[in-house]
């Protein structure tokens, strides 16, 4: 007896102790770089975010601005489980692009360059409603006081925590407005499905965030669809000879040829899987699982099993209490990244989150 509960408590523990083992290896290799300056270094990377930003920063000129927001989203989400997901890929795309400023939100004005959601990696976004019904209750509320990047912020947080009924990570408040929307930007700076590993550590390092927040991130994608446009080079003319990437497990690959036609595949249409094969609605760990058996849907996906750190973060992170508390923190920074707030030049508190005060 004694020793099977011993044999299940290695493997309750093993993933754990495999994570922390490859995040002591990851950030030594970070501080290797700084002449063993540890404490500096540390001031540098938690400086984008902290002392700018701070819990409850509404608490006296809008206290039910988080409130409201969770309410609202929850109701939601409860209607209609895919918000979580869509809201999700709107704040990563908004993030990526000058910083979490909202300008993703704001809708394209004529006769000057396209906005953010022309950008052709935008096109298939949605959830916007759902933020612009929120501003308009607090601008009731609390007139010129919430900016939407922080709407976006914890509407986000909100959706994805649904499922477990509490919040599954802190949101640090207090951003303002971005004025400036391009689409030619988003095109230039947004995370592509189909990059490489060194291109995606080269981007997330752009926005100081390390190959443990890029795996983390990655496992967004336990929920939520994509269409099969996106991945159909994969299936069919992955080298230009008509062929299937050989990294992607043959059967997932059938899976997903039976489930997107050859049309499909070739163009931009409106047919989509889920993202994760073990399932699209249920923010888990299960995207871990699938990726370890070559069924990452995308190229970026696989790209995580082509670097030795990263796969054994990947391998750590099947354990779901582990994921879940490191996609949080990996949250935080990447939703601090090139944050404006009061007083910075170019921001605002928008009134209505599409356009400009």
């Amino acid at each position: 007896m004694a020793k099977n509960q011993l044999i299940v408590a290695i493997r309750f523990l093993f993933p754990l102790v495999l994570f922390l083992a490859v995040l002591l290896c990851v950030d030594g290799k970070r501080f290797s770089h700084n002449n063993g300056h540890q404490h500096d270094d540390h001031k540098i990377r938690r400086g984008r975010w902290e002392g700018k930003l701070k819990m409850k920063f509404y608490h006296k000129t809008c206290p039910e601005a988080e409130d409201i927001v969770r309410e609202i989203v929850w109701k939601k989400v409860k209607a209609n489980p895919s918000l979580s997901p869509k809201l999700l890929r709107v704040h990563y795309h908004d993030c990526f692009v000058r910083g979490c400023d909202a300008s993703l939100l704001l809708d394209s004005v004529a006769g000057k360059a396209a906005s953010e959601k022309e950008a052709r990696p935008n096109l298939s976004l949605s959830g916007f409603e759902i933020i612009d019904e929120i501003k308009s209750i607090l601008e009731k509320r609390c007139p010129k006081t919430v900016s939407c990047a922080d709407i976006l912020t914890l509407a986000t947080r909100d959706a994805v925590s649904y499922q477990f009924g509490r919040p599954l990570w802190n949101v640090f408040t207090g951003r303002v407005d971005g004025k400036v929307s391009l689409a030619t930007e988003a095109a230039r700076d947004l995370p592509s499905a189909g990059a490489n590993f060194t291109s995606l550590l080269k981007l997330f390092a752009e926005s100081d965030l390390d190959v443990v927040d890029l795996v983390a991130l990655s496992g967004a994608h336990t929920i939520g669809t994509a269409r099969c446009g996106v991945f159909g080079r994969r299936l069919l003319n992955f080298t230009g000879k008509g062929d299937t990437d050989p990294s992607l497990n043959s059967s997932y690959a059938s899976f997903l040829k039976s489930k997107c036609s050859d049309k499909s595949l070739r163009l931009n249409s409106s047919a989509v899987v889920g993202m994760d094969p073990t399932g699209a609605l249920s923010f888990d760990s299960g995207y871990f699982f699938s990726l370890l058996q070559h069924k990452g849907l995308f190229t970026s996906d696989a790209a995580l099993l082509t670097d030795r750190s990263a796969a054994s973060i990947a391998s750590a992170f099947q354990d779901s209490g582990s994921f879940l508390a490191q996609f949080g923190r990996s949250m935080i920074k990447m939703s601090s990244i090139k944050v404006l707030t009061l007083g910075d030049e170019g921001g605002e508190i928008r009134r209505n989150c599409r356009v400009v005060n």
